[in-house]
C-alpha cells in the first residue's frame, strides 16, 4: 500500500466514497446533503495536508487530511478526518493512513491530536483507542443517528 499526498486530480476517486459515506450519517457530523463543490472545498482545502492510500492497482483505498484544529497560539494542536472507501475496506488502509497521518503531525511540529465529534457508535473509536486516543468527554444524545437514534459524539485527544 502506498501512501501518498493527494493531488487535485484524486478528488474525483475520493468523491463517490465520500458522498456514501457522508450521505449515510453514521460517522460523520456534515451535511448528509453537502454538493461535491462544497464537499470538494471541505476535505481538500489548501489549509490541510490531505493523503490517499492506494493499493498495488493504483485504486484508491481511502483518504485523510491534517490540519491545525486551532489557531494563534493553540496551532500546534492538530485535527484530522480520515475515510476509507466501504468497498475496500479490511485491507489496513484506516490504520495505515491513521498512523502515516499521526507521524506526520509529529513531523509537523504539532504536540497533539484532537478529535471533536467522534460518533460513540463509530467503528473507528476501536482504531484510535488502538493508537493511544482517549475520550476526554462525550456529549450526550449530541448526534442524530439514523438507525440507533440520539447518540453521543465523543471528543477524543492523543499526544504527539
Amino acid at each position: 500500500m502506498l501512501i501518498r499526498e493527494a493531488v487535485a486530480g484524486d478528488w474525483p476517486r475520493i468523491w463517490p466514497f465520500w458522498h456514501r459515506i457522508v450521505a449515510a450519517a453514521e460517522t460523520y457530523a456534515w451535511d448528509p446533503d453537502t454538493s461535491e463543490q462544497d464537499a470538494r472545498a471541505l476535505w481538500m482545502s489548501p489549509a490541510k495536508r490531505v493523503f490517499v492510500a492506494e493499493d498495488e492497482t493504483g485504486a484508491i483505498l481511502g483518504s485523510a487530511y491534517l490540519t491545525p484544529n486551532y489557531g494563534g497560539p493553540a496551532a500546534r494542536i492538530a485535527n484530522a478526518g480520515f475515510m476509507v472507501d466501504p468497498e475496500k475496506t479490511g485491507r489496513g488502509a484506516g490504520r495505515a493512513l491513521a498512523e502515516h497521518v499521526l507521524a506526520a503531525a509529529a513531523a509537523d511540529g504539532y504536540r497533539g491530536m484532537v478529535f471533536n465529534a467522534v460518533v460513540e457508535t463509530n467503528p473507528a473509536v476501536a482504531l484510535w483507542t488502538s493508537l493511544g486516543f482517549t475520550v476526554l468527554g462525550t456529549v450526550p444524545r449530541a448526534y442524530e443517528h439514523p438507525r440507533y437514534g440520539p447518540v453521543g459524539l465523543h471528543i477524543m485527544y492523543k499526544d504527539l
